[in-house]
């Protein structure tokens, strides 16, 4: 039986939120190991002068335990 457990990461990108999203997965994947899945919980963006600035993320990731 495996064991999963799910942490929260904030991550951001000036291109978009799936560039956002992939950035959580590369930056968490830098320390944790055997990542299953990622779940996007919420988006968001900063806007200055009318125009998306930062793209925000907030996601769930799954990893299993050995």
């Amino acid at each position: 039986m495996a064991i999963l457990k799910i942490i929260e990461v904030l991550a951001s990108s000036k291109e978009g939120w799936e560039d956002a999203t992939k950035n959580a997965v590369e930056q968490a994947s830098k320390t944790v190991k055997n990542i299953r899945s990622v779940y996007v919980k919420e988006q968001s963006a900063t806007v200055s002068d009318g125009k998306i600035k930062e793209y925000r993320v907030n996601v769930k990731i799954t990893f299993e335990v050995q």
